[in-house]
């Protein structure tokens, strides 16, 4: 049997697969500490303690089975350990906002088109080289104490094996490795006034990356010594759960924020808009644009203004409210990624009368939500990448109305895989590939992960939402400047 685990910011969970299936899903709920406003951080000790919770359940009757952990975890989050291998301060998460200087400074000191030449990316708050430029200004004191430097997940894999890695997938997004070379930049290392010794070891998504500590074996319950997989970057582990792996493979991921993810065979720079360009878990690349606010926009939405019913109501008011409606909405709750690069964006509805009810005011929440989504699918594409496939992964891909909607504003054909864990399979299906149940990814996502639902888009509305489009791309651009004094 083999676990596949997924270090969210608000959950840990992890799945127990045998024979390809998930037969026991165990998960552990902690929230982030929010000191100041704009701030987001963690004690990396609590998503540890998650874990050794949620293995000791996880395996309860099947303690002898168990082969091998994989684990998927959230991205550019900056965990620090001193020379004791003590955390020194809690994790700084990809959420955190708080260092606008310092992703000035990169972009346009050290400059956004050596950036994207070197990681295939330019500077923006969440990613966690500007973190530790942050922490030598603000933090002398911890900065100079650092001895190792880890992303969330790799603080995991170290405390259950003891050996210091990390692997590409999620590296790709740390702004201090070179996409191309699958090494780190020294040049940007020297900006950061670290070493290459205060860094793990890079690994393949599937190579092992220890066994299991005797300390945690006998705490969790394992019988045999237990291998730990390398594992991978949240978005790259969540497509292989979704089988979006080969080129023209794209995933549409509606959680908190929605993700736009193509599979491409070379990596992609978008030196335009700036598209998010990572390493995939097979030696193929990831070119990635995201809404901030997406199944998050629907949840500030319910939360306000649907307080004591579902979401299930709110979907049955959106298909009471009709397309030709002209009320839209820019979902910028939490500033913007892609394709505008804007934090100061301002989320807007636009075009109300004394006519509108809620309805049409929910509708223009997931039409726009979708638009947005739309407008990350369009660059992708304008950068010649042909898309051969789309699934729809994420809480939202359970709705069929939001599924469709997306059909039919993509106007193309998307499938939903039947597996709702994609990210936690994903780190099950690589811990299989990293003991060779599997022979490649290709083949482990082929015989584990069937399509549920295929949606077709509605040529009637295919027609009506183009021209709601196009009218929605015109919205930012007159209103980017008011945004910058509200």
């Amino acid at each position: 049997m083999y676990i596949g685990i997924d270090l969210g910011t608000s959950s840990l969970k992890a799945v127990l697969v045998n024979e390809g299936k998930i037969i026991r899903t165990e998960s552990n709920t902690y929230e982030p500490d929010i000191p100041k406003p704009t701030w987001s951080e963690q004690d990396p000790e609590v998503w540890y303690h998650a874990m050794v919770d949620v293995l000791t359940r996880l395996v309860k009757g099947y303690e002898k089975d168990i082969e091998s952990i994989g684990i998927s975890g959230q991205m550019h989050g900056l965990v620090i350990l001193d020379e004791n291998d003590q955390v020194i301060r809690k994790a700084m998460l990809w959420n955190d906002q708080r260092t606008f200087g310092e992703v000035d400074f990169l972009n346009s000191i050290v400059t956004k088109e050596k950036l994207l030449k070197e990681t295939g990316n330019i500077a923006v708050t969440g990613l966690t080289l500007p973190k530790l430029l942050w922490l030598k200004e603000n933090e002398t004191q911890n900065f100079n104490r650092i001895n190792k430097i880890m992303l969330p997940k790799d603080y995991l894999v170290y405390k259950l094996t003891g050996k210091f890695v990390s692997e590409m997938s999620d590296l790709s997004g740390s702004l201090f490795y070179d996409l191309k070379k699958h090494s780190y930049s020294k040049d940007l290392l020297t900006i950061a006034h670290i070493n290459e010794d205060q860094l793990p070891t890079i690994l393949k998504s599937y190579e092992v990356a220890g066994t299991i500590l005797n300390n945690i074996k006998e705490t969790i319950g394992f019988i045999k010594d237990v291998k730990v997989i390398a594992g991978g970057g949240d978005q790259a582990m969540a497509a292989v759960g979704a089988n979006v792996i080969k080129n023209g493979d794209l995933n549409i991921s509606l959680g908190t924020s929605g993700v736009v993810l193509a599979v491409t065979d070379e990596p992609k720079i978008d030196y335009q808009t700036y598209l998010h360009a990572f390493s995939h878990v097979n030696d193929k690349y990831i070119l990635m644009g995201v809404t901030l606010s997406a199944a998050g926009a629907l949840g500030w939405w319910k939360k306000n203004f649907y307080q004591d019913m579902s979401y299930d109501d709110i979907f049955n008011d959106i298909i009471h409210a009709p397309i030709e409606d002209t009320v839209y909405f820019l979902p910028y709750l939490s500033g913007e990624r892609n394709p505008i690069n804007d934090p100061f964006a301002k989320a807007t509805f636009v075009g109300m009368s004394l006519n509108h009810k809620k309805m049409h005011l929910s509708r223009a929440l997931i039409e726009g939500v979708t638009f947005s989504l739309k407008s990350c699918y369009d660059r992708i594409k304008d950068l010649e990448i042909d898309i051969k496939r789309i699934r729809v992964t994420g809480g939202g891909s359970k709705n069929e109305i939001w599924c469709q909607m997306i059909a039919d504003i993509f106007n193309a054909e998307v499938e939903i895989p039947d597996n709702p864990e994609s990210g936690a399979f994903g780190a099950a299906i690589t811990a299989m590939i990293g003991l060779n149940v599997y022979k490649s990814f290709d083949e482990a996502c082929e015989k584990l992960i069937p399509t549920h639902k295929k949606y077709t888009p509605n040529k009637d509305n295919v027609e009506l939402y183009h021209k709601k489009y196009i009218n929605y791309l015109e919205l930012y651009p007159a209103l980017k400047e008011y945004f910058q004094i509200i």
